[in-house]
């Protein structure tokens, strides 16, 4: 006798394919804001610009990230680090490479934060406030990331061309690590789902995102918003909220690939990434009191349940020899073949093998953890805590700009 189909497995089935069908064009609209970067701002004049990096216990990566940094082949720049209070070897560091090149300008700061501030809006506004007055243009960059020689020369020459009030990039993500490699692409992938890149470069819609790693403001429009000193000083995801100001004030916001531009580093393990997406899980989501429950609820349908009922199924049929479980086992199947070939697809265009594809249900599982935990700790007086401070009202700065 032929088993009726089961309503709740064809819809499991119906929701992959949708959720596989929305992610598929994702890779292709990235590949497609490529830019020749450095064939741009080779001819003509550029503007004065200031470049700010702030930094807090960042011995691991500031070297590297400040000699990019000197290296930019742009006529006229400056480049100032903002020593957020660390406490590791990164004054030491940073003072070497002042001795060694007098173009770099260090601002010090004991750490301590004036009330409503958070930390790292603190820290660039104090290195804006330290800036020439005559830079038009202010690059906020991260002490994680590296940049190419014509890094400022090529966005410069864009913003300026497309006469953009904030510019920013998709970079290249440096992934060595196992857990690198299983999460980041499906964080990026969950980003580029909640901000379509057409939506955000879209003058007429309200979805806006930038990236903190690369962060190009027009001083004028940077100004005209208060900068980070006004509504923005306590934002736990400053670029977000940078942008959505930019265009809630008529500002023009681009966003782009930079893959050939700058690399970042951000995580090297699990608790890493951990601490560093729950803290920006909650804040970052739209709508979040409704958008985490059912990313966790349809995560564990969606995203894990395929890959835990196929080995059930496939038990079960082979045990009634083929009489039991076959309408499980062939849709579980499709499911699973669903969801591997859709995270292959993204995991090419940031250059993952292709043995990480089957990891996905691990990636979601990780996620839902990670999301239920941020939401959790905005929520309650727990807090979220990095670089060594809490920050326990999260919940208040999920909408700073309406």
């Amino acid at each position: 006798m032929t088993e009726k189909p089961n309503p709740w497995l064809l819809a499991q089935t119906l929701g992959v394919a949708i959720g596989v069908g929305r992610t598929w064009p994702i890779a292709g609209q990235i590949r497609r804001a490529e830019v020749a970067w450095a064939d741009l701002g080779r001819e003509g004049d550029l503007p004065p610009a200031t470049i700010i990096v702030p930094a807090r216990n960042e011995e691991r990566n500031i070297v590297r990230c400040v000699r990019s940094l000197l290296a930019q082949d742009y006529p006229d720049y400056e480049l100032i680090v903002v020593d957020d209070g660390s406490n590791d070897a990164t004054p030491g560091l940073l003072a070497a490479l002042a001795a060694a090149d007098p173009r770099l300008k260090i601002v010090t700061l004991d750490g301590e934060l004036p009330p409503g501030w958070a930390g790292k809006p603190h820290a660039m506004q104090q290195g804006y406030n330290a800036a020439r007055p005559q830079s038009r243009w202010i690059l906020f960059s991260d002490a994680d990331t590296f940049h190419q020689p014509y890094a400022l020369r090529g966005s410069v020459a864009l913003a300026e061309a497309e006469q953009a009030d904030l510019l920013s990039i998709i970079p290249k993500f440096e992934l060595k690590s196992f857990w690198e490699k299983v999460l980041m692409p499906f964080a990026v992938l969950g980003i580029s789902l909640q901000y379509p890149l057409n939506q955000v470069n879209r003058p007429g819609s309200k979805v806006a995102i930038a990236n903190g790693q690369f962060l190009l403001l027009r001083r004028t429009a940077f100004e005209g918003v208060g900068g980070y000193g006004g509504t923005l000083r306590g934002s736990l995801l400053d670029d977000r909220d940078m942008a959505l100001a930019i265009k809630a004030a008529g500002g023009r916001l681009v966003l782009r690939n930079g893959q050939n531009l700058m690399g970042v580093r951000m995580y090297t393990g699990l608790a890493e990434f951990w601490r560093g997406f729950a803290k920006n899980a909650f804040v970052g989501s739209r709508r979040p009191y409704l958008a985490i429950p059912f990313f966790v609820a349809t995560g564990g349908w969606l995203g894990v349940g395929p890959f835990l009922q196929l080995p059930f199924a496939l038990v079960r049929w082979l045990s009634s020899r083929g009489s039991k479980g076959g309408n499980l086992l062939l849709l579980s199947l499709l499911q699973v073949v669903l969801l591997t070939l859709g995270r292959r697809r993204f995991d090419r265009e940031m250059g993952v093998e292709w043995p990480y594809a089957p990891t996905e249900p691990l990636a979601a599982l990780v996620f839902m953890g990670i999301m239920t935990d941020s939401m959790f700790r905005s929520l309650s007086r727990r807090g979220l805590a990095w670089k060594g401070r809490t920050y326990s009202d999260a919940a208040k700065t999920q909408q700073l700009i309406h």
